[in-house]
């Protein structure tokens, strides 16, 4: 009888939503200096719980393929196309603190989100659905920079190309402070939606402040002593940094989904 009562407890007690699970595991692991660093198992654990989010699970119904579908970003008359679909990525504010923001990103076809870097962070993404373009890379250590030569010459720091490949849902990735892909930009080829976990947050007081760059060619600035061998020069590029990217066009947008409760 004892037991047959505490089955039937059990059994009406409330879920945590999967948006909670992620909340509760990241508010036990995270800090908001990021050390320590989380045990690799807390990590895994993350990811793991990622892999079981579903769009419903945060409020959003999937997005189908527009009569675009089949070309993307890639086909011809890419200007034309890129005009019919210059809408706004939506935004939407699920959580954020000092040790990690979770957030997602709506993008319409062929949306970007420019080249930009999280320094000292590690991100957590799973893609909801759809198709996204990802290009990232990581700085090349020691450092590897070719000063301005004056007005129209911009400073470049050497990195290495880490990812250059089409994602489709569902898929989780990771990238990490030093390796990873840490620096990195999107363009959607369906309609998309990413999840993020960002951890530490950003804060330009602690060092961490996004930056976005602009890639050149290795070919394009020389540098004879640079750490490249030949046959390799495609993995390599050039950054410079810029005030502000002109083709980004965000809008917040209101998170549908579960509340956290804190």
């Amino acid at each position: 009888m004892v037991f047959s009562s505490l089955r039937r407890y059990f059994s009406m007690r409330p879920q945590n939503s999967k948006v909670q699970t992620l909340y509760d595991h990241c508010k036990t692991i995270f800090s908001p200096s990021g050390t320590p660093p989380p045990s690799s198992q807390a990590l895994q654990k993350l990811s793991s719980i990622l892999d079981t989010v579903k769009p419903a699970d945060v409020g959003l119904k999937e997005e189908t393929a527009d009569d675009d579908r089949g070309h993307g970003f890639f086909g011809a008359n890419v200007l034309n196309r890129v005009a019919r679909w210059a809408q706004p990525i939506t935004y939407l504010d699920i959580h954020e603190c000092d040790s990690f923001t979770m957030c997602i990103f709506c993008f319409p076809t062929s949306a970007v989100i420019p080249l930009h870097d999280h320094p000292g962070m590690t991100v957590f993404s799973k893609l909801l659905y759809g198709s996204l373009h990802v290009k990232a890379y990581d700085w090349v250590e020691p450092p590897f920079v070719v000063e301005s030569k004056g007005p129209g010459y911009p400073q470049v720091r050497l990195a290495k190309l880490a990812v250059d490949k089409v994602l489709n849902a569902p898929c989780t990735s990771v990238l990490y402070p030093k390796h990873g892909g840490n620096l990195h930009c999107f363009t959607a080829v369906t309609p998309c939606a990413m999840l993020d976990i960002l951890t530490p947050s950003y804060n330009t007081e602690e060092g961490r402040k996004c930056t976005y760059y602009h890639d050149y060619p290795y070919s394009a600035f020389a540098a004879g002593n640079a750490p490249v061998c030949d046959g390799e020069e495609e993995e390599y590029a050039w950054l410079a940094e810029l005030e502000s990217p002109r083709d980004l066009y965000m809008r917040l947008g209101e998170y549908a989904g579960p509340n956290i409760q804190h």
